[in-house]
């Protein structure tokens, strides 16, 4: 998982950093989530939209 996103985010690590982030969302998706399993996915989402809004990637 990507840690310590900052407004100085190098977006050219964003290809690699979004795939990494969504599968990892992705096989949570798959599963009944616990609260902290949850809040993780929840992080991971927030991760993504982070890097796409700053990085100006559009789905």
């Amino acid at each position: 998982m990507v840690d310590n996103l900052e407004s100085n985010y190098d977006c050219s690590n964003a290809g690699g950093d979004l795939q990494e982030l969504q599968q990892q969302l992705a096989g949570m998706q798959n599963t009944e989530l616990g609260e902290q399993s949850q809040q993780t996915a929840n992080r991971l989402e927030n991760q993504i939209r982070f890097i796409k809004n700053k990085c100006d990637i559009r789905p």
